[in-house]
């Protein structure tokens, strides 16, 4: 008897640099797949299960360094379901870890819904869906800071202070939550230079590779004895 043929919804994950325009392809590719595009649910989503405001869960992947900071920030004065106020570094340390495992259980989940992630580590926490694709934006500083001058109207100081941040910030957050460097090849199936390429072209590309991997995947589990 001949197996049902097993359907897969695309899995995208997309790490970009500063300037490198994965807020511009991310939103693209999911609405190409026809699949949601998780870089605002997934804060939305853990924001209700845990209880916690949306700024506070978001600041999660800001600024690894000052996390408990940031987290203090974010909660402000907000009280807890006690009526206390937010509680000391340690049990917002504990926050986080709470947090982070329930992004990592949303992008879980994803595996079978489908979806475009943007960022929050997606290439390790999704690296064994045969399905995903795990793609790196990048490109040289200075093409990426003209870009972004271009777009937010800023002055060269200004990009570069920011482009030192978040790219610092992409950075430190994989290797702290995950032990690795994010900017290892091994970690990504497509590496491409968006500065080099118009944005449409990233998308078709990002696309194109997405469709094969789910294909490669569903031939291989009709091939399965």
């Amino acid at each position: 008897m001949t197996r049902a043929r097993q359907r897969h919804r695309p899995v995208v994950t997309l790490a970009a640099l500063y300037g490198a325009g994965g807020s511009t392809v991310g939103p693209k590719v999911a609405e190409r797949l026809s699949v949601p595009l998780l870089d605002r649910t997934i804060p939305e989503a853990v924001a209700e299960q845990t209880g916690l405001p949306e700024n506070a869960v978001a600041a999660i992947d800001d600024q690894p360094r000052t996390v408990p900071q940031r987290l203090w920030a974010s909660l402000g004065r907000s009280t807890t379901s006690s009526g206390g106020t937010a509680g000391s570094a340690e049990r917002l340390d504990m926050q986080e870890r709470y947090v982070r495992a329930r992004i990592e259980q949303f992008l879980a989940n994803a595996s079978v819904s489908g979806g475009v992630a943007i960022g929050r580590g997606g290439m390790v926490i999704l690296q064994s869906v045969p399905w995903a694709l795990h793609v790196y934006l990048r490109g040289p500083r200075e093409a990426r800071l003209r870009r972004r001058m271009a777009v937010d109207g800023i002055d060269h100081d200004t990009a570069e202070r920011r482009r030192r941040v978040e790219d610092r910030t992409r950075i430190e957050y994989v290797r702290r939550a995950y032990g690795v460097d994010g900017n290892e090849p091994h970690l990504y199936h497509l590496m491409i230079d968006s500065t080099a390429v118009d944005l449409d072209t990233c998308v078709e590309l990002i696309v194109a590779a997405s469709r094969a991997r789910v294909e490669a995947a569903e031939a291989g589990a009709d091939a399965a004895p």
